[in-house]
């Protein structure tokens, strides 16, 4: 894998802050020829840098009103089959393991707590939760600091 450059960091920057900013615009802003930016984030592609390109939707818009962050501690033997369950699950957006007295952190969207309430019951099958609804977000997205 080759070093990154400052043209590299440029271009990253640009896409994260507009992932849809025309290769054109890019191309002015690093001076270099719309191939060649072009070349350059193929290569940033595959070297795994970038992992995709994604549209930030307001799940309000969905009646997802409902933001929570649950904390799961589960054990090794239920780990395989609650896996499949939240990867198959909409509502969850997000699941990490994480350190510390939980194993799991999800961040989950639903549109009532009832729905929200049916998901947590599911999910005590498979260990103990401990969950954090969102009152409101200060900040929604940030991307990586470069």
């Amino acid at each position: 894998m080759r070093e990154l450059d400052k043209v590299d960091i440029k271009i990253l920057k640009l896409l994260q802050n507009n992932a849809r900013i025309p290769v054109s615009q890019i191309a002015k802003e690093v001076f270099l020829s719309a191939p060649t930016v072009s070349s350059r984030i193929e290569e940033l592609t595959e070297m795994g840098i970038i992992k995709g390109y994604y549209t930030e939707i307001d799940n309000s818009a969905f009646s997802n009103v409902i933001k929570a962050y649950i904390d799961m501690e589960v054990s090794p033997e239920k780990k395989n089959e609650l896996y499949e369950y939240l990867v198959s699950n909409p509502a969850v957006m997000e699941c990490n393991r994480v350190t510390g007295e939980y194993s799991l952190l999800m961040k989950v969207v639903f549109k009532n707590t009832v729905e929200m309430d049916k998901f947590i019951n599911t999910l005590q099958v498979y260990g103990r939760t401990k969950t954090q609804i969102v009152f409101s977000t200060i900040i929604s997205h940030r991307g990586v600091i470069i």
